[in-house]
């Protein structure tokens, strides 16, 4: 996730329409949101301080063959003592007496998958998840990559980070990803875009979306006209779009424009449940105003690029305006990269490695 975009987007929060205002779950508590669906929020240690966790009711059948009315868990927070704690509190006291079914994830990142291993083995259900993104958590598990480690610190250093102490802080952060992440079940029930899963009395629609993880499935129902949306569609925040150490040439920031057109074949006032944020109305609204964002965000790179060569260190001072923490610098990197590479792949920027060994885009 980004936690540093300008405030000029949170203005636009203005255009939605949020249906339960400020009235928000307390850690460990749930709030109803629609028949059968009830929302959680959990606390992440970052400046993006919370997530939200959804429970929908579901049925399964017993070892004698017979329904059991329970609920599904969406997603699970990272791997910390105190969302255990907040777990532990729901699982006591918001399940009126039914018993969890199945946990499904959204995607990877640890504030999604963080407490899925810990939720199966304790609760004895199974983990349903998008292939790749269950296939790329293990590997994260076994090799690190992304925003800590050596190869993550010399994708860094490679697009002009040169801070020796940023760079030997990153390659310290190797095991950064699995401090999160409490292992994944050994098996998991595959999750597939443009197929069905059947969650109580509702059938849902699985949405494929790319760009900010490899695979991530979002969740629609139809009966209930809600979508729950995980990372791909968030009311007041960009999602984080970046060009990570393991695809060094990827081009992500266009699959993710393109997956946004999924939503806009959904209801005009579906109820969309976002992974951060409050849930929200304008669904159509919102991909417009991402799609605003990232051509203004384009379109200023563009022009910097233009008046001198840039480095992805150089264009994450275009894009964000503030001071960055080490972690906050590592996600605005990757999206600075995100950005100059539509660029470059779209022919509007061209690359070369500047004096000091690092790539430069230019007009």
């Amino acid at each position: 996730m980004n936690p540093t975009q300008p405030s000029a987007m949170n203005e636009l929060e203005k255009a939605l329409s949020y249906p339960f205002a400020d009235d928000m779950p307390a850690i460990g508590q749930a709030t109803q949101v629609a028949s059968g669906i009830k929302w959680l929020r959990m606390p992440l240690p970052f400046a993006l301080n919370h997530i939200n966790l959804w429970l929908l009711e579901d049925t399964f059948r017993n070892a004698d063959g017979n329904p059991v009315q329970g609920w599904a868990i969406v997603d699970c927070g990272i791997n910390s003592p105190e969302i255990r704690a907040a777990w532990e509190q729901v699982l006591a006291n918001e399940l009126e007496g039914k018993p969890i079914t199945r946990v499904i994830v959204t995607h990877m990142h640890p504030d999604h998958v963080g407490n899925a291993r810990w939720l199966c083995d304790k609760l004895g259900v199974e983990m349903f998840i998008s292939m790749t993104d269950y296939a790329l958590s293990r590997s994260m598990l076994s090799k690190p990559s992304g925003s800590g480690g050596v190869q993550a610190a010399a994708h860094f250093e490679i697009h002009g980070l040169t801070s020796g102490a940023d760079l030997e802080k990153i390659m310290q952060r190797a095991s950064y990803y699995g401090s999160m992440v409490d292992g994944l079940p050994e098996q998991m029930n595959r999750l597939l875009g443009g197929h069905t899963l059947r969650i109580g009395r509702h059938d849902w629609l699985l949405i494929t979306g790319y760009g900010h993880s490899p695979e991530h499935i979002s969740l629609y129902c139809a009966a209930l006209n809600v979508v729950i949306s995980g990372d791909m569609l968030l009311p007041r925040i960009s999602t984080n779009i970046s060009v990570w150490d393991m695809e060094p040439q990827a081009n992500p920031l266009p699959l993710f424009l393109d997956s946004l057109a999924a939503y806009e074949t959904l209801p005009a006032d579906v109820l969309v449940l976002p992974s951060h944020g409050k849930p929200f109305r304008g669904a159509y609204t919102r991909v417009q105003q991402l799609r605003d964002h990232h051509a203004d965000r384009l379109a200023e790179l563009l022009d910097a690029a233009k008046a001198a060569p840039l480095t992805g260190a150089d264009a994450v001072k275009v894009l964000f305006k503030r001071e960055l923490d080490l972690h906050q610098m590592t996600f605005a990197m990757g999206e600075a990269l995100a950005h100059l590479h539509a660029l470059w792949f779209d022919g509007k920027l061209q690359r070369s490695k500047n004096a000091a060994g690092s790539w430069q885009f230019f007009a």
